[in-house]
């Protein structure tokens, strides 16, 4: 499966035989790509990411060293689950790296969505070649690149981290075994290497985190209250589900825009950030379309947020199929 182009003949990866067959195909290809050299791999905790290490540690085993860096652009708790469930619980080699400063330096004051992507994108790159050369002998760079990823950034609908490369200076090779794959089909080889749901199933989050929801130039304070806001509306959502009120749903999250909207509190007007909530359902995150939540969901969210959320005065809900909205704002 080399190149970045999907065989027409490629067969869509949908059961447990075809996902063990693939499993089986990359094993064998990894090791022939890697040998007995050692491998850095950008683990965020995601699904494409966290199959990616699976499929790491049953081809090279101790030759993976995973990477967590805290781009201080995480959900809420995010950065605290993934070392829980890969250090302790599944007692992978990780490596836990908090550059918030570091990343939201470079980002202040910069409101181009592409800009911000590349600059992610970039210090990304920077941190892992920093580990790489602490670790010493890292000849591979493993990565979760999914297909929607190369043909979005192919057809310049937005710029991803993870694709196109690596400049010239870093002496890495790429190790992509899922670039071929769509979303669905990753979910199914998670299964069928044996992940836990709650890691196969995990909300899709892209590589920028929270930069493409905290829209226009980040500050600190917007980022604090959309960190907040999301995950109440994952929470509450989640409980809906649970609860039966509601349908499960492909992809929820919040957004906060770079603009402020009228308020009144307390008889008296306020200037404060609007929420948005986005919802989407999907198989192949090529489309996407928006579910009906109900309206009583959606009541308890907003008085959550507006009572738990300083600085917001407003929530509303994006109604926008992809195309012609993508699932992202940026």
């Amino acid at each position: 499966m080399t190149g970045n182009i999907r065989p027409e003949s490629m067969q869509r990866i949908t059961t447990p035989e075809l996902a063990e067959a693939f499993i089986r195909e990359q094993i064998t290809e990894l090791r022939e790509q890697i040998g007995d050299q050692k491998v850095l791999l950008a683990l965020s905790g995601g699904v494409d990411s966290s199959v990616v290490a699976a499929l790491l540690i049953k081809a090279v085993g101790k030759q993976l060293t995973c990477v967590h860096v805290n781009h201080g652009l995480m959900r809420k708790g995010e950065s605290e689950q993934v070392i829980e469930v890969f250090r302790n619980q599944l007692g992978a080699n990780l490596v836990y790296i908090d550059a918030t400063d570091r990343f939201l330096d470079k980002l202040a004051g910069v409101s181009d969505p592409e800009t911000k992507r590349k600059i992610i994108g970039a210090e990304f790159i920077d941190v892992f070649a920093e580990e790489a050369a602490k670790l010493e002998g890292i000849r591979f760079l493993g990565q979760g690149t999914i297909y929607p990823d190369i043909l979005e950034s192919k057809d310049g609908v937005k710029a991803h981290h993870n694709v196109g490369g690596l400049p010239e200076k870093y002496d890495f090779e790429l190790v992509e075994p899922v670039k071929l794959l769509f979303k669905d089909e990753v979910r199914v080889v998670g299964k069928a290497l044996g992940l836990p749901d709650n890691m196969v199933y995990r909300q899709p989050f892209p590589g920028p985190g929270l930069g493409v929801r905290c829209l226009g130039a980040i500050t600190r304070d917007r980022l604090a209250a959309l960190r907040e806001a999301d995950a109440v509306v994952r929470e509450e959502l989640e409980a809906a589900f649970a609860a039966g009120t509601c349908k499960p749903i492909w992809q929820y999250f919040a957004v906060v825009p770079d603009m402020r909207a009228t308020g009144v509190e307390n008889g008296k007007r306020r200037y404060d950030w609007p929420v948005i909530i986005r919802a989407v359902n999907t198989v192949d995150a090529m489309s996407a379309t928006v579910p009906e939540i109900d309206w009583a969901i959606l009541g308890k969210i907003t008085a959550r947020i507006l009572a738990e959320v300083p600085g917001v005065c407003r929530v509303l809900y994006d109604m926008t199929p992809k195309p012609i909205g993508t699932i992202e704002f940026e």
